[in-house]
């Protein structure tokens, strides 16, 4: 009997520190990386150098995101949608989670640095800190832009895809930061809109919050028309060929049509505009993917 309570101790420990790494962020945010490694070169990258640096990467936006599970724990407690989470549940304390991301964030630094290039490493160390730092414990309680300045952290990684395999930065690599800049506002303003009550709650000045939801919708739809200009820059600039623009238009026209329902009734919108920007962003890179090897 104590042998089983001490191995679902281990298993409960170890899911914890994994729900520290917020591994579905962290997903989508190594598809991009991924696609950006690919898209450097006009033929197959090296792919252990592929794996290396997906590796790296991962393990400091695994750091960036335990990071910001501390610095948000008073929040997390607050809001309904977060207080299940390791730190305000009490599963793991403050200074074990400060370690955690200290050892994978160096992990993964020492992995770009020696292995893959140092640039990419220095890039990777700047975004996990303009997350972690810049963005959370000073940008999301300061102003209700807070995800527009700080949403620049998180469009880095196909740039450090990029760079991991090309070891210097190129005018392509930052046009896929620009789309995910540009992404970044209206995905998670939908789901501030849901959440508003929540992030009122906690004192934390998100848009729908400070402004009101209208307010919120208007720019939804102004930064939506923004992102569909963004995307299209691959094709005007012939990095990318026809078939990314047919996937992208498709995609576009399904993006403005949630930004659109967003003036109606339905309560429901917002979070489905949400999860639907998720499911965009991963089927924008696979588009751009299948172009670029197509066309080579």
């Amino acid at each position: 009997m104590l042998t089983n309570v001490r191995i679902d101790q281990a298993r409960l420990s170890w899911r914890d520190y994994y729900n520290l790494c917020k591994a579905r962020v962290v997903a989508v945010l190594l598809l991009t990386a991924v696609v950006g490694m690919f898209l450097a070169t006009p033929e197959v990258p090296n792919l252990i150098l592929v794996v290396t640096a997906t590796i790296g990467i991962g393990l400091c936006a695994s750091s960036a995101a335990a990071f910001n599970h501390v610095l948000d724990r008073r929040f997390d407690a607050i809001m309904y949608r977060t207080r299940n989470r390791p730190l305000p549940s009490g599963k793991v304390g403050t200074q074990q989670a400060v370690l955690f991301a200290i050892i994978i964030g160096a992990l993964g630094f020492s992995i770009l640095y020696l292995l893959v290039n140092p640039l990419s490493a220095y890039l990777t160390l700047a975004s996990l800190i303009g997350y972690a730092l810049i963005y959370t414990a000073f940008l999301k309680r300061a102003t209700p832009q807070n995800i527009t300045i700080g949403g620049l952290a998180g469009a880095m990684p196909p740039l450090l895809g990029w760079v991991s395999i090309t070891g210097t930065l190129e005018p392509n690599s930052l046009l896929l930061v620009l789309i995910i800049f540009a992404w970044t506002p209206p995905h998670f303003w939908a789901l501030a809109i849901h959440k508003r009550e929540d992030y009122a709650k906690a004192g934390i000045p998100m848009l729908p919050v400070t402004h009101g939801v209208a307010f919120t919708r208007l720019q939804i739809l102004l930064y939506t028309c923004l992102l569909m200009i963004t995307t299209a820059l691959p094709f005007v600039t012939a990095m990318s060929g026809l078939i990314y623009l047919f996937g992208v238009v498709l995609l576009n026209m399904r993006f403005m049509y949630f930004a659109l329902q967003l003036f109606g009734n339905d309560e429901s919108v917002p979070l489905r505009m949400f999860w639907y920007s998720i499911r965009y962003i991963m089927w924008l890179f696979a588009w751009l993917l299948l172009d670029h090897y197509l066309i080579f």
